[in-house]
């Protein structure tokens, strides 16, 4: 039976940085994923799964050796964010010039980060990939986890980290419970090209009928992501490309101008999700299988990467404690990311609730905060330089 200090289970954005990341915590490392290989992405095609990466993350994968190797001709950075109510006075927005950084965040595709991700991983030397292959089962021993793979063959582990996703079979077979809240509603995402340049801006709308996002992509292009209720949803992925280029033009109030679909329109259901615990002995999760959050903050990911460098700083830094999967070692991880979770989950919750609710008193107080905050720049270079972290 082969052993490792610590195995991996998944092979995304946030458990490939995980298995990466630890090459400096002097660990043996086991990286189970199911896909075999992930391709780049073909010039002329853009992914729709889109992310808006905080310059504190984009400088830790520089250092992982990873950034360097995104194309940068894929990547878009963000000067300026500009926030619109659902009534006329109600406007915030964000520059890199008063918040004193080059960028708020940089917009970038999935399918590029992973493939750096995986390209950087090809050559560490403490990792064996194990790829493709299937958990089917895993024993929880005094000083070991065993797992059993769908082919049949064993390996053991001081540690799993779960990031296999807000599904985590990690999770499941931990026996750490989570409770899911759903919106009701679904994120709708597109990407158009536009007659107007965006000047690296990106857009975001309270509307009665969600939260329309417009980011910016290299070129004269843009990344849309519309939360709305489901039925809503359902009609704008049925739309023809020119009805739902007109409708998303339409309710950006033109500020792209004239816009055309570029790729097909896809929706993911919107839930918040809540795990009790982010460890038990032997077991730790990250990134999605940890937490999930509205995105209209834009910070799944973010949290997620934070939740890697908080954890392979522990490990790295756990001195005379060489079992990597000691429970009082795992809760100093827990501890470290409890409140940023906390936060963002409650900031996500209750501003999606606030212009949700259509109670008149409420629109003009949700309004009156946005202008306000506009108004107070140490306030806004507070929250902005927190989430560029």
């Amino acid at each position: 039976m082969r052993s490792f200090d610590v195995a991996v289970i998944g092979g995304g954005i946030v458990g490939a940085s995980v298995a990466l990341a630890l090459r400096g915590a002097d660990v043996s490392v086991a990286w189970i994923e199911p896909q075999a290989h992930v391709a780049p992405a073909r010039a002329s095609e853009w992914d729709n799964r889109i992310y808006a990466l905080t310059p504190g993350n984009a400088e830790w994968l520089t250092q992982l050796g990873v950034w360097q190797r995104v194309p940068q001709e894929r990547v878009a950075p963000v000067e300026t964010m500009r926030i619109f109510g659902d009534r006329p006075q109600g406007y915030l927005e964000f520059d890199t010039y008063s918040a004193g950084l080059r960028e708020l965040a940089f917009i970038v595709e999935n399918s590029a980060v992973l493939h750096a991700l995986w390209e950087a991983l090809e050559g560490a030397e403490h990792v064996s990939a194990l790829r493709p292959a299937t958990c089917a089962e895993v024993r929880w021993e005094q000083d070991r986890a065993v797992l059993g793979l769908a082919d049949g063959s064993e390996l053991q582990a001081q540690l799993v980290v779960g990031a296999d996703g807000a599904d985590s079979w990690v999770r499941r077979e931990a026996g750490i419970p989570s409770r899911i809240y759903d919106y009701h509603q679904v994120g709708v995402v597109a990407n158009f090209e536009c007659a107007r340049p965006h000047d690296g801006t990106a857009f975001q709308w309270f509307r009665a009928d969600g939260v329309l996002a417009l980011l910016p992509l290299p070129g004269n292009r843009t990344s849309m992501v519309w939360s709305t209720a489901t039925e809503h949803a359902h009609e704008l992925t049925r739309l023809t490309p020119d009805d739902l280029a007109a409708t998303v033009e339409n309710a950006s109030a033109g500020v792209l101008g004239t816009l055309r679909l570029i790729t097909p329109a896809a929706g993911f259901p919107l839930k918040r999700q809540r795990v009790a615990r982010l460890v038990e002995p032997r077991a730790a999760l990250v990134g999605d299988a940890a937490h999930n959050v509205h995105p209209l903050a834009g910070q799944g990911l973010n949290l997620g990467l934070r939740d890697v460098r908080a954890l392979s700083a522990v490990l790295a830094s756990r001195g005379p404690v060489s079992d990597c999967g000691d429970y009082c070692l795992l809760r100093r991880y827990e501890r470290a990311r409890r409140e940023d979770i906390l936060a963002l989950e409650l900031t996500t919750d209750g501003l999606q609730k606030l212009f949700a609710n259509p109670a008149v008193w409420l629109a003009g107080l949700r309004n009156f905060g946005l202008s306000l905050v506009n108004r107070q720049p140490p306030l806004k270079n507070l929250l902005i330089r927190h989430a560029a972290a």
